[in-house]
């Protein structure tokens, strides 16, 4: 009798020769280039440092794709779009110490956000691993120890022979639900050494899938099907699984309203009759969901943000699908669903019965109005039209990115994305600086689509280096920079000291890059915005404006 667990996989004549026969002179280096093209990866990026160079001169050997940037924090943004826009394991190469230790808000803000970046950083010699007391230049000690509270998990190579099984166990790990950051730590003499381990020709690293309990979803089902005032919550789980089609199905299945979370923008058509849009920071809203007799929430922990600043508290049942297992009850407790929400939702889709409710729409219709009358009342019709005319300028598939400043917090709450991931910011971390590095990773990943940056002026000073990189690979992005002359979101919490800021000239800084840059104005902004998506390659716009938030409805 055979069973599974005996069967071996032969190596055909092919891969035969190519372990006989290895071109002369690979190191350490080539074996982990061989297993990321192995596992599928084009693209890469990072920049070199000395421990790394021979990771360095092995991706120059390849055909693989280096899109350098200069700093390594604005790599990680960068890698982070990417795997976000084309959902695969994006390489991120980094240098030891500090190299490896600029990345680490890039990597927190894609494990807030489920990024699934594959973090390669060198490291000391090994014979001075484990003491930080030899003295190597950029030694600590112990690297891995910076990242491991930050990334999903942590991954060490010794010797050359573990690399493709190493790069291959991480991989998998990053793309297994919930996606993440992950880091991998490789000795500097392992990179460099040269290695008589054959052509690395057969790796495998098949993610696990993440399926609900049975038991688990019928329940539900039958709660919802049974609910007098269901509504759904879709977090960003939802997009990142590609559920978007089955969340409307069961939303239309059950008429029940949804709202998406800041991180779940797209999840559900703005303009729909249930659709509740992203109005989370609004006391009405808080109001509508706490009312709910059944709340699904999918895909989402129901964090600060989430629930209004934790004054959300549901009165009804609680449904909780989430694929991050501490996630789950986190916050409110409940029918948790451990599990991946697109096969959640596929469940559910295939036990729960229609459920006729005709006046749901008009409930939807009503809160959104409350919510337009409340902020009629406030005097922020410049605010609401600079969103208005971003949104007629930027083509409906446009990915956008917005950084921490206050168009961006107005954005998470009213800006319609058209279409499931094509609308990040940088706000499951909160660091500045996302917006531009992240957007010339998803022109690195959207070749012939334009992509559209949001920065303040105090987060564009993180990312200006990055004009160098945007004009180098001729990227297709388009730089709106509001400058209001500091970090107007803190002046807007009532923070007056270190938030006045003196800036450059920030179109003849752009001009001095190559890039072609101008001022815009609240009124011409459509027109200066559309002119500049269209025109390929790199631009800037600069809006000088002081904006203010709405007021808070949480308090």
């Amino acid at each position: 009798m055979t069973h599974d667990h005996d069967l071996v996989l032969r190596p055909t004549e092919a891969q035969k020769a190519a372990a006989l026969a290895p071109p002369p002179g690979r190191t350490g280096g080539d074996l982990v280039v061989e297993t990321l093209r192995g596992l599928g990866a084009t693209t890469v990026f990072g920049l070199p440092g000395q421990h790394a160079l021979a990771l360095f001169d092995a991706v120059g050997r390849s055909d693989l794709r280096l899109v350098g940037l200069r700093t390594e924090n604005n790599a990680g943004f960068a890698a982070d779009a990417y795997g976000r826009m084309t959902g695969e394991a994006v390489p991120l190469l980094l240098s030891t110490g500090p190299g490896a230790l600029m990345a680490l808000p890039a990597l927190a803000e894609a494990a807030a956000a489920s990024a699934p970046v594959l973090a390669i950083s060198s490291q000391v010699p090994v014979a001075g691993l484990g003491g930080g007391r030899r003295g190597h230049l950029h030694e600590l000690r112990d690297q891995s120890a910076s990242f491991r509270d930050v990334v999903k998990s942590v991954h060490s190579v010794r010797t050359p022979s573990q690399i493709p099984s190493v790069i291959a166990e991480a991989w998998e790990s990053a793309l297994s639900a919930p996606h993440g950051p992950v880091f991998v730590e490789i000795p500097a003499d392992v990179l460099q050494a040269e290695t008589v381990i054959p052509q690395v020709t057969g790796v495998d690293a098949t993610p696990h899938e993440l399926a609900p309990r049975p038991e688990l979803t019928a329940l539900a089902a039958h709660w919802l099907e049974n609910a007098t005032r269901p509504v759904i919550i879709a977090g960003g789980g939802v997009v990142r699984s590609d559920a978007a089609g089955k969340l409307k199905q069961l939303a239309e299945r059950l008429n029940a309203p949804v709202v998406t979370t800041f991180g779940g923008k797209g999840a559900f058509p703005w303009a729909h009759p249930l659709s509740l849009q992203s109005w989370l920071e609004d006391r009405h809203m808080t109001d509508f969901l706490e009312d709910a007799d059944v709340l699904l929430v999918v895909g989402s922990g129901l964090g600060e943000l989430s629930s209004n600043y934790h004054t959300f508290f549901p009165t009804g049942r609680v449904v909780q699908i989430e694929a991050d297992l501490g996630k789950l009850e986190s916050n409110h407790a409940g029918l948790g669903i451990h599990a991946d929400a697109r096969l959640a939702l596929q469940a559910l889709l295939e036990t729960v019965s229609e459920r006729a409710d005709p006046t749901a729409p008009e409930r939807v219709r009503l809160v959104l109005a409350d919510i337009a009358a409340r902020l009629a009342g406030q005097d922020l019709a410049q605010e609401q039209q600079l969103l208005t005319s971003i949104r007629t300028a930027l083509p409906a598939r446009s990915p956008s990115f917005w950084d921490m400043t206050v168009l961006s917090y107005w954005a998470w709450s009213a800006f319609d994305p058209k279409h499931p991931n094509t609308m990040h910011s940088a706000q499951g971390a909160g660091g500045l600086g996302y917006a531009f590095p992240a957007a010339l990773g998803a022109c690195v990943a959207e070749p012939d689509t334009p992509v559209l940056a949001v920065s303040g002026d105090g987060g564009a000073m993180y990312s200006v280096a990055e004009l160098a990189t945007a004009r180098q690979h001729d990227l297709d992005v388009t730089w709106l920079i509001v400058d209001d002359g500091g970090y107007g979101i803190l002046r807007e919490y009532g923070c007056t000291t270190g938030t006045q800021l003196a800036g450059p000239d920030f179109v003849a800084l752009a001009e001095s890059f190559g890039v072609p840059a101008s001022t815009t104005a609240p009124e011409s902004l459509t027109a200066d915005l559309r002119k500049a998506l269209a025109t390929p390659g790199p631009s800037v716009l600069v809006l000088p404006a002081t904006l203010r938030m709405f007021a808070p409805t949480h308090l």
